[in-house]
């Protein structure tokens, strides 16, 4: 069903079925396509209250139809994501489109969704299906394993899967190094069995500032 070309478009290939994506990120269909807009990132009254409890706008639509839709978002590097009865937890940016069938959510992130600006919640996706999620730049895939659990950048972080236990510590960023951090700042530490999803280019954070 989802398929990309290139790195940067995905095309969704559908005989009758659903599927939900970031709104506006639709660039072409062929075949017979309906629209409908959905109210908030997650389902229900609870994704609803959460996101504006926090602030976050993620408008999701839903496409439905024969033929097959094609989707981009400003031009970002798109990953496919297999889910099969797990758990992914995005940030809600990153997010570009869900198979129908696959349940969206919300999930209390505290600490880190502070450090990051993006708010107290990230998205949740889980179920059977695929997704796609965005990177700016081409996404690393790395391992968490209870041997090596792993440390990341709270700017450079996309997602994660699996059974994987997160923390936050704080100390000096990448950007420290570099001259460019000041002040306490945080780090994202996973461990467990999983993997996390990391982008080469860092959004803007409040980390290092906190």
């Amino acid at each position: 069903m989802f398929r990309l070309q290139g790195s940067k478009v995905l095309a969704v290939d559908m005989t009758g079925d659903a599927v939900k994506a970031k709104n506006g990120s639709m660039v072409a269909y062929d075949g017979q396509m309906a629209f409908k807009k959905m109210s908030g990132g997650g389902e229900g009254l609870r994704g609803m209250v959460t996101r504006r409890l926090t602030g976050e706008q993620m408008t999701v639509m839903e496409v439905r139809g024969q033929g097959t839709c094609w989707f981009a978002d400003r031009a970002s590097e798109i990953n496919l994501v297999r889910l099969n009865g797990d758990k992914l937890y995005v940030e809600s940016s990153n997010l570009l489109a869900t198979d129908g069938g696959l349940r969206t959510g919300t999930s209390f992130t505290g600490l880190r969704g502070a450090s990051q600006g993006n708010g107290l919640f990230t998205t949740t996706v889980e179920g059977h299906g695929q997704a796609a999620i965005t990177s700016d730049g081409p996404a690393v895939v790395l391992r968490v394993s209870p041997q090596y659990p792993l440390t990341v950048d709270p700017g450079a972080y996309v997602a994660h899967q699996g059974e994987v236990r997160q923390s936050f510590q704080s100390g000096v960023t990448f950007r420290t190094f570099l001259g460019e951090g000041g002040g306490e700042a945080f780090q994202i530490r996973f461990e467990g069995d999983g993997l996390v999803y990391v982008q080469p280019s860092e959004r803007n954070t409040i980390a290092g500032d906190v």
